[in-house]
């Protein structure tokens, strides 16, 4: 037997009245026919009283018999099976795992914080009962491996010194694949334990404390180049069509110093991060 077999059990309450049944004939046996055989029935009872159990809903008992796996009852209520039976219970309920914030090196070497919230249940009783040690146990380690795993599969963000193009998936920029990539890697780990894997997301991801400052100026400098890049770009398209239109309506006839002049004098106005104090030229332009 190497996976799950559902099996039903007794009900608990027809050998409830069975079990009060030979408790009143106890009693009445040995107190007014002072009987001696009646003690026999007192094993009897004994025997039988551990053969009652509860199973909760969203809930399961899995039955043993001197080391042979009889079975799992998933049905919810009160039952009776053999009082030899060790039943051991497995909850069929969802659960949340928020595993702890780890440290670990990006694809790239940069250490990172970072921990995954996971929500899983028990879908083979068996294979979590008999394949792994303690599956809750399995459960926390295998999601911490694929976690560690995963970090070092991506880098964190995009920076062209190390190679990696604007298009490359990173752990902050591309969340939905990441997180389908996590849920992947935990679900084939965890397989082997009969668990299933509802969710699986980064809950927390950071740089380590002791880059943290360094990586936040880097990202800032980054931010700042490509705002500074798209400024260049649009006040080169304004001057581009400043002389364009200057030129085609004949309003002034620009010579190759001119226009480089006034190439310059726009380029700072446009670009410029300050306010520009204009510079009233009452002679001539070269003047």
């Amino acid at each position: 037997m190497k996976q799950e077999k559902n099996i039903s059990a007794h009900s608990g309450y027809v050998y409830l009245l069975i079990l009060i049944a030979l408790l009143i004939t106890f009693i009445t046996g040995i107190a007014l026919f002072k009987n001696p055989l009646f003690v026999l029935i007192l094993p009897v009872l004994i025997i039988l009283i551990p053969g009652f159990f509860v199973v909760n809903p969203n809930g399961s008992k899995v039955l043993v018999l001197f080391g042979a796996y009889k079975g799992t009852i998933r049905d919810n209520g009160f039952f009776w099976a053999n009082p030899f039976y060790k039943k051991t219970a497995i909850s069929l309920r969802a659960r949340n795992f928020d595993s702890e914030r780890v440290k670990v090196n990006d694809k790239i070497g940069n250490p990172i914080l970072i921990n995954v919230i996971l929500v899983w249940k028990v879908s083979d009783t068996f294979k979590s009962a008999f394949d792994v040690d303690n599956y809750e146990e399995f459960v926390r380690i295998q999601t911490d491996a694929a976690v560690r795993k995963l970090a070092g599969s991506y880098p964190y963000d995009n920076f062209d010194e190390h190679g990696t193009g604007q298009d490359e998936l990173t752990l902050r920029s591309g969340m939905d694949e990441v997180n389908e990539a996590l849920e992947d890697e935990i679900t084939e780990r965890l397989s082997m334990a009969g668990i299933e894997v509802m969710e699986a997301r980064i809950g927390y991801l950071a740089y380590a404390p002791e880059i943290a400052s360094a990586m936040l100026k880097r990202q800032q400098a980054v931010a700042i180049v490509a705002a500074r890049k798209k400024i260049v770009e649009g006040a080169v398209g304004m001057v581009e069509d400043a002389l364009k239109q200057l030129s085609d309506d004949n309003i002034v006839q620009f010579d190759e110093d001119k226009k480089a002049s006034m190439v310059s004098n726009l380029m700072v106005v446009l670009c410029g991060d300050k306010e520009v104090t204009p510079v009233i030229n009452t002679g001539t332009l070269n003047g």
